[in-house]
C-alpha cells in the first residue's frame, strides 16, 4: 500500500510591509525609493495636481517592477515556490533566503534603440523583479534549490524539523 504525503497549494500574498531588522528590509527600501521618485515624476508631469497619489504610485510600480505571480506548494517536509518569470535567464535571477522568507530578484537588460526622431509618446516596460514571500514554516536556508525552465522559477525549500526525535545516548562514567 502506497502512502501519499498531503500537499497544499496556495497563492502567495503580495509583498509584505517590512520593518527595520527584517531580512530584506534594506533591499525593499531601495525599491520603495525608486518607485517613490518615479511616482513624484508622474505627479510633476501631471502639473503637480493633487488627488492622483494612488494612480501615480501604481503606475510607477508597473513601470519599474514586473508582476510575478507565485504559487506555493507545501508538503510535510518541504515548500516549493513556483514563480512566473517569462523571458528571464538563470543569470538574470537571484534568490535570497532567510528562515521565514524568500526574496526573488531579477533584472533583464534590454538594448535600447537609438533614433534621431523625437518621441511623441513612450510606454515603459518593466524588466525588474522584486518579490518577497513570507513563509508560514521555518526553512533551512542552507538547503535550497532553485531552477528556471520555460519561464517558471522553481524554488525548493526544506522545512526545519521542529519536532524531530533526538536519540539519547549513554555516556560512560569517567574515573
Amino acid at each position: 500500500m502506497r502512502t501519499e504525503t498531503q500537499t497544499k497549494r496556495f497563492h502567495a500574498p503580495e509583498t509584505p510591509t517590512l520593518n527595520p531588522g527584517d531580512a530584506f528590509f534594506e533591499l525593499s527600501e531601495e525599491f520603495r525609493d525608486l518607485i517613490s521618485r518615479r511616482a513624484y515624476e508622474l505627479f510633476e508631469l501631471r502639473g503637480s495636481v493633487d488627488g492622483h497619489d494612488r494612480e501615480d504610485w501604481l503606475q510607477a510600480v508597473s513601470e519599474i517592477l514586473l508582476n510575478v505571480p507565485v504559487d506555493v506548494v507545501e508538503t510535510e517536509t518541504e515548500l516549493t515556490i513556483l514563480a512566473a518569470v517569462p523571458g528571464f535567464a538563470e543569470k538574470e535571477l537571484e534568490v535570497r533566503v532567510a528562515p521565514h522568507s524568500v526574496c526573488i530578484i531579477g533584472k533583464r537588460e534590454q538594448a535600447s534603440e537609438q533614433s534621431d526622431e523625437k518621441a511623441v509618446s513612450t510606454e515603459r516596460c518593466s524588466h525588474q523583479i522584486f518579490r518577497i514571500l513570507e513563509l508560514l514554516s521555518e526553512i533551512d536556508p542552507d538547503k535550497v534549490k532553485a531552477t528556471v525552465s520555460d519561464g517558471i522559477l522553481e524554488i525548493q525549500l526544506l522545512k526545519v524539523a521542529l519536532d524531530k526525535k533526538v536519540p539519547v545516548l549513554a555516556k560512560a562514567a569517567s574515573a
